[in-house]
Protein backbone atom coordinates (compact mmCIF):
# COMPACT_ATOMS: atom_id res chain seq x y z
CA UNK A 1 0.00 0.00 0.00
CA UNK A 2 3.09 2.04 0.81
CA UNK A 3 4.07 1.32 -3.03
CA UNK A 4 0.73 2.49 -4.44
CA UNK A 5 -0.82 -0.61 -4.64
CA UNK A 6 -4.43 -1.26 -4.58
CA UNK A 7 -4.88 -4.84 -5.69
CA UNK A 8 -3.13 -7.96 -3.83
CA UNK A 9 -3.25 -11.25 -4.99
CA UNK A 10 -2.51 -13.86 -2.32
CA UNK A 11 -1.07 -17.04 -4.01
CA UNK A 12 -0.61 -19.61 -0.84
CA UNK A 13 1.48 -21.74 -2.53
CA UNK A 14 -0.29 -25.22 -1.62
CA UNK A 15 -1.54 -26.98 -4.33
CA UNK A 16 -4.62 -29.12 -2.00
CA UNK A 17 -6.51 -26.80 -0.10
CA UNK A 18 -6.27 -27.55 3.59
CA UNK A 19 -7.57 -25.65 6.53
CA UNK A 20 -4.65 -26.35 8.35
CA UNK A 21 -2.54 -24.40 5.22
CA UNK A 22 -4.09 -22.18 2.53
CA UNK A 23 -6.93 -21.10 5.37
CA UNK A 24 -3.59 -20.34 7.80
CA UNK A 25 -1.80 -18.77 5.48
CA UNK A 26 -4.78 -16.41 4.61
CA UNK A 27 -5.59 -16.02 8.15
CA UNK A 28 -2.68 -14.05 8.70
CA UNK A 29 -2.96 -11.75 5.69
CA UNK A 30 -6.27 -10.89 6.34
CA UNK A 31 -5.22 -10.50 10.13
CA UNK A 32 -2.60 -7.46 9.00
CA UNK A 33 -5.96 -6.17 6.75
CA UNK A 34 -7.82 -6.08 9.81
CA UNK A 35 -5.79 -2.87 11.09
CA UNK A 36 -5.99 -1.35 8.27
CA UNK A 37 -8.08 1.68 7.64
CA UNK A 38 -7.81 2.00 3.72
CA UNK A 39 -7.44 -1.74 2.38
CA UNK A 40 -6.75 -2.83 -0.97
CA UNK A 41 -8.51 -5.16 -3.16
CA UNK A 42 -7.67 -8.81 -2.22
CA UNK A 43 -7.97 -12.17 -4.66
CA UNK A 44 -6.51 -15.06 -3.35
CA UNK A 45 -5.78 -18.01 -5.99
CA UNK A 46 -7.97 -21.22 -5.27
CA UNK A 47 -6.04 -24.56 -5.49
CA UNK A 48 -4.64 -26.07 -8.22
CA UNK A 49 -4.58 -29.88 -7.41
CA UNK A 50 -6.31 -30.74 -11.18
CA UNK A 51 -5.02 -27.74 -13.07
CA UNK A 52 -3.64 -29.06 -16.23
CA UNK A 53 -0.49 -26.92 -16.53
CA UNK A 54 0.22 -28.56 -12.77
CA UNK A 55 -0.21 -31.98 -14.06
CA UNK A 56 1.61 -31.66 -16.84
CA UNK A 57 4.59 -29.91 -14.94
CA UNK A 58 4.35 -32.58 -12.38
CA UNK A 59 4.39 -35.85 -15.35
CA UNK A 60 7.32 -33.79 -17.15
CA UNK A 61 9.49 -33.37 -14.02
CA UNK A 62 8.78 -36.98 -12.97
CA UNK A 63 9.58 -38.49 -16.61
CA UNK A 64 12.96 -36.65 -16.66
CA UNK A 65 14.31 -37.48 -13.00
CA UNK A 66 12.87 -41.03 -13.21
CA UNK A 67 15.09 -41.31 -16.95
CA UNK A 68 18.36 -40.56 -14.94
CA UNK A 69 17.81 -43.76 -12.56
CA UNK A 70 19.49 -46.74 -13.12
CA UNK A 71 16.57 -49.15 -12.74
CA UNK A 72 12.63 -48.73 -13.17
CA UNK A 73 10.65 -48.79 -10.26
CA UNK A 74 8.15 -51.55 -9.42
CA UNK A 75 5.80 -49.28 -7.44
CA UNK A 76 5.02 -45.55 -7.51
CA UNK A 77 4.25 -43.96 -3.85
CA UNK A 78 2.34 -40.79 -4.04
CA UNK A 79 2.69 -39.29 -0.70
CA UNK A 80 0.96 -35.84 0.67
CA UNK A 81 1.05 -34.61 4.15
CA UNK A 82 -1.17 -35.99 6.03
CA UNK A 83 -4.43 -34.79 8.64
CA UNK A 84 -6.46 -36.20 11.12
CA UNK A 85 -9.46 -38.35 9.92
CA UNK A 86 -11.85 -36.17 11.40
CA UNK A 87 -10.54 -32.92 9.44
CA UNK A 88 -12.14 -34.57 6.49
CA UNK A 89 -14.97 -35.39 8.27
CA UNK A 90 -15.48 -31.87 8.98
CA UNK A 91 -16.16 -30.95 5.44
CA UNK A 92 -12.09 -30.11 4.87
CA UNK A 93 -11.46 -30.63 0.94
CA UNK A 94 -8.37 -31.72 1.54
CA UNK A 95 -8.40 -35.46 1.36
CA UNK A 96 -10.22 -35.62 -1.96
CA UNK A 97 -7.82 -32.82 -4.01
CA UNK A 98 -4.95 -35.22 -2.71
CA UNK A 99 -6.48 -38.49 -4.65
CA UNK A 100 -7.90 -36.47 -7.56
CA UNK A 101 -3.98 -35.18 -7.77
CA UNK A 102 -2.42 -38.87 -7.67
CA UNK A 103 -5.48 -39.87 -10.21
CA UNK A 104 -4.95 -37.25 -13.06
CA UNK A 105 -1.14 -38.08 -12.70
CA UNK A 106 -1.15 -41.49 -13.16
CA UNK A 107 -3.73 -41.15 -15.99
CA UNK A 108 -0.54 -38.83 -17.58
CA UNK A 109 1.39 -41.78 -17.38
CA UNK A 110 -0.93 -44.89 -18.11
CA UNK A 111 0.16 -46.59 -15.66
CA UNK A 112 -2.41 -49.19 -13.97
CA UNK A 113 -3.94 -48.91 -10.52
CA UNK A 114 -1.47 -51.74 -9.02
CA UNK A 115 1.55 -49.84 -9.58
CA UNK A 116 0.36 -46.38 -8.26
CA UNK A 117 0.13 -45.57 -4.62
CA UNK A 118 -1.69 -43.00 -3.04
CA UNK A 119 -0.19 -42.59 0.66
CA UNK A 120 -0.15 -39.97 3.39
CA UNK A 121 3.00 -39.36 5.72
CA UNK A 122 4.24 -37.02 8.69
CA UNK A 123 1.15 -38.49 11.32
CA UNK A 124 1.54 -37.62 14.60
CA UNK A 125 -0.58 -37.99 17.90
CA UNK A 126 -3.12 -40.52 19.02
CA UNK A 127 -5.93 -39.50 16.54
CA UNK A 128 -6.38 -41.98 13.37
CA UNK A 129 -5.38 -39.77 10.00
CA UNK A 130 -5.71 -40.34 6.64
CA UNK A 131 -4.47 -43.40 5.44
CA UNK A 132 -2.95 -45.53 4.05
CA UNK A 133 0.09 -44.16 6.32
CA UNK A 134 3.02 -43.67 4.02
CA UNK A 135 5.89 -45.56 5.87
CA UNK A 136 3.40 -47.93 6.65
CA UNK A 137 3.13 -48.80 2.66
CA UNK A 138 6.52 -48.79 2.10
CA UNK A 139 7.36 -51.38 5.51
CA UNK A 140 4.79 -53.69 3.74
CA UNK A 141 5.95 -53.15 0.12
CA UNK A 142 9.50 -54.13 1.55
CA UNK A 143 8.14 -57.25 3.11
CA UNK A 144 5.75 -58.43 0.02
CA UNK A 145 8.89 -58.83 -1.98
CA UNK A 146 8.86 -55.02 -3.71
CA UNK A 147 12.50 -54.45 -4.62
CA UNK A 148 12.48 -51.04 -6.03
CA UNK A 149 10.29 -48.22 -5.64
CA UNK A 150 10.10 -44.61 -6.13
CA UNK A 151 8.45 -41.89 -4.22
CA UNK A 152 7.34 -38.22 -5.18
CA UNK A 153 5.70 -35.63 -2.84
CA UNK A 154 3.15 -33.17 -5.26
CA UNK A 155 1.71 -31.37 -2.54
CA UNK A 156 5.42 -29.47 -1.67
CA UNK A 157 5.62 -26.54 -4.52
CA UNK A 158 9.51 -27.00 -2.92
CA UNK A 159 11.11 -29.47 -1.13
CA UNK A 160 11.82 -29.26 2.46
CA UNK A 161 13.30 -31.09 5.95
CA UNK A 162 9.94 -33.29 5.74
CA UNK A 163 10.97 -34.66 2.10
CA UNK A 164 14.29 -34.07 2.29
CA UNK A 165 14.71 -36.05 5.45
CA UNK A 166 11.59 -37.50 6.35
CA UNK A 167 10.74 -39.15 3.00
CA UNK A 168 14.58 -39.26 1.43
CA UNK A 169 16.07 -40.45 4.66
CA UNK A 170 13.84 -42.33 7.26
CA UNK A 171 11.46 -43.85 4.62
CA UNK A 172 14.36 -44.93 2.24
CA UNK A 173 15.55 -46.83 5.81
CA UNK A 174 11.97 -48.38 6.36
CA UNK A 175 12.60 -50.16 2.87
CA UNK A 176 15.74 -51.35 2.83
CA UNK A 177 15.05 -52.75 6.35
CA UNK A 178 12.40 -54.65 4.78
CA UNK A 179 13.90 -56.41 1.82
CA UNK A 180 13.77 -53.69 -0.66
CA UNK A 181 16.80 -52.81 -2.84
CA UNK A 182 16.45 -49.67 -4.98
CA UNK A 183 14.79 -46.36 -3.82
CA UNK A 184 14.36 -43.11 -4.97
CA UNK A 185 12.48 -39.67 -3.80
CA UNK A 186 11.55 -37.55 -6.61
CA UNK A 187 12.06 -33.94 -6.44
CA UNK A 188 9.56 -31.15 -5.99
CA UNK A 189 9.04 -28.54 -8.57
CA UNK A 190 11.14 -26.22 -6.91
CA UNK A 191 12.77 -23.49 -8.79
CA UNK A 192 12.65 -26.09 -12.40
CA UNK A 193 11.15 -24.86 -15.01
CA UNK A 194 8.20 -26.66 -14.59
CA UNK A 195 7.62 -25.20 -11.21
CA UNK A 196 7.60 -21.64 -12.09
CA UNK A 197 5.17 -22.67 -14.65
CA UNK A 198 3.10 -23.31 -12.69
CA UNK A 199 3.07 -20.40 -10.46
CA UNK A 200 2.94 -18.24 -13.32
CA UNK A 201 0.16 -19.76 -15.12
CA UNK A 202 -2.17 -19.64 -11.36
CA UNK A 203 -0.91 -15.64 -11.23
CA UNK A 204 -1.47 -14.77 -14.51
CA UNK A 205 -4.78 -16.61 -14.45
CA UNK A 206 -6.08 -15.05 -11.03
CA UNK A 207 -4.93 -11.44 -12.01
CA UNK A 208 -7.19 -11.57 -15.64
CA UNK A 209 -9.31 -8.14 -15.56
CA UNK A 210 -6.76 -6.19 -13.21
CA UNK A 211 -3.59 -6.09 -15.71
Amino acid sequence: MAQGCDRILIVPLYPQYAAATTATACDQAFRALMDMRWQPAIRVAPPWHDDLGYIDGLAASMRRHLSRLDFEPERIVVTFHGMPQKYLEQGDPYYCQCQKTSRLLRGAFGWSEDRWLTTFQSRFGNDVWLQPYTDETIKRLGREGVRRIALVAPGFSADCLETLEELDVENRGYFMENGGEKFAYLPALNDDPEGIAVIEGVVRRELQGWI
